[in-house]
């Protein structure tokens, strides 16, 4: 049979919202320090259940990687998605979590390669398109991560996440302050619990003064 592919957002994110902190990044100022999105939440992972069940062999070395990533065991991690991706080659769940595994690693490159691969195999996949989208960022491929950011919202437009990252994009980097007021507006309508951060930013920006910016902004996976 063919196995539909592994699409589990919370799989992909693993240890992005630790670790993350003082790695510096193509085009962010030395000053600024990474702080954590958001306050409720976002440290607890949260496993969504794939698109279409997939092959108990598939299935549990999956979930054995994942455990791994989830632990800080990158290595046994990387090892268990390279097995199933050699294994299963229509799945585009495995290049993704290799793809995170390389960016936690600083291995931009490597990084790229592998989401990109996850994309050509499951266009349909925000996540992925999302987690491609702050990889091109941190390689200051700022047109690139935009039409990633687009792309995933495209797709789903509930999806958070992207909402949240293109508004960093256009802030930080892109200079549309207008546009990222708009998009951080979508991202805290699509948050329940709220976000006081970005709502911070959101105030933050509409007080503005053409300046150097100092203040600290990190993508949510």
């Amino acid at each position: 049979m063919r196995f539909a592919d592994m699409a589990w957002r919370g799989s992909v994110w693993a240890g992005l919202v630790t670790g993350v902190a003082g790695c510096a990044s193509v085009g962010e100022p030395a000053t600024r320090q990474a702080i954590v999105l958001a306050a409720t939440g976002v440290s607890v992972p949260v496993v969504v259940q794939a698109d279409a069940p997939v092959s108990p062999a598939v299935q549990r070395p999956f979930d054995d990687a994942s455990r791994a990533l989830r632990a800080g065991r990158s290595e046994e991690a990387e090892r268990g998605f390279r097995a199933l991706a050699q294994a299963n080659p229509e799945l585009g769940g495995p290049h993704a979590n290799l793809g995170v595994i390389f960016r936690q690693a600083g291995k931009l490159p490597e990084a790229v390669t592998e989401l990109e691969q996850a994309v050509r195999l499951n266009p349909k996949q925000p996540i992925y398109l999302n987690q491609l989208g702050i990889t091109y960022r941190q390689q200051g491929r700022f047109d690139k991560a935009r039409d990633a950011y687009e792309r995933a919202i495209a797709l789903d437009p509930s999806y958070a996440a992207p909402h949240l990252n293109l508004g960093i994009l256009n802030d930080l980097y892109l200079g549309d302050g207008q546009r990222a007021l708009e998009l951080y507006g979508r991202y805290l309508a699509l948050s329940p619990s709220g976000d006081a951060v970005v709502t911070k930013w959101v105030a933050e920006l509409k007080n503005r003064k053409p300046a150097p910016i100092l203040v600290s902004r990190k993508e949510k996976s």
